[in-house]
């Protein structure tokens, strides 16, 4: 008989994010989402780093829900600008903003600026079995002059990883996976889990 998959929360509203994880994630654990255990808060993120958001929305889900929970945040750096948008990427155009107005505010920033070097930090938090952990991946890249493909989401369609002429947002899904921010940081979290059966 086949051992039980531990169930574990990964706590985010974004689809694209829940999909590439179970992608990156099959076979270790069974996540469940936000909505899976009824959880439809609007989790602050109150902190002025990556880890500090990831673990405080770990951590609401594990003390109001009771499930061992993984959260993640991500920054786009941009070195022009010296670090921004970086912690405030999802909300760098205003706290209602779309990632389309995102992205606008970050072409007209860097309209006249000829270094478009760039990199995707995302940082996974996770509480396990009553422990803490913080797993890193990053990716190093350049912002484009125009917006390019379809896939992807937020700011996938200017960013283009090294040693490739695609934006994120021309990539197949497992391709991005493979070098993505996100899923090198998923990839240590997969291997965790591996090794902690």
């Amino acid at each position: 008989m086949k051992n039980r998959l531990p169930e574990i929360v990964f706590a985010t509203n974004n689809p694209h994010k829940l999909e590439e994880a179970r992608a990156i994630l099959d076979g270790c654990v069974k996540i469940l989402s936000l909505s899976d255990i009824g959880c439809h808060d609007d989790i602050p993120e109150t902190a002025d780093t990556l880890e500090g958001n990831a673990m405080i929305k770990a951590a609401w889900v594990k003390e109001k829900y009771g499930y061992d929970c993984f959260a993640d945040d991500t920054g786009l750096m941009v070195e022009a600008l010296n670090g921004a948008p970086g912690v405030y990427s999802a909300r760098y155009a205003g706290e209602h903003c779309s990632p389309a107005d995102n992205i606008e505010l970050l072409l007209k920033n860097l309209e006249t600026v000829t270094n478009r070097k760039a990199k995707f930090v995302t940082v996974v938090a996770l509480i396990f079995n009553g422990k803490e952990y913080l797993f890193e991946g990053e990716v190093k890249g350049t912002i484009a002059e125009t917006l390019s493909g379809n896939s992807g989401f937020g700011y996938d369609p200017v960013f283009i990883p090294e040693d490739s002429s695609l934006s994120f947002a021309q990539m197949k899904p497992e391709d991005k996976n493979k070098i993505s921010h996100r899923g090198r940081a998923m990839k240590k979290l997969s291997e965790f889990f591996v090794t902690n059966k």
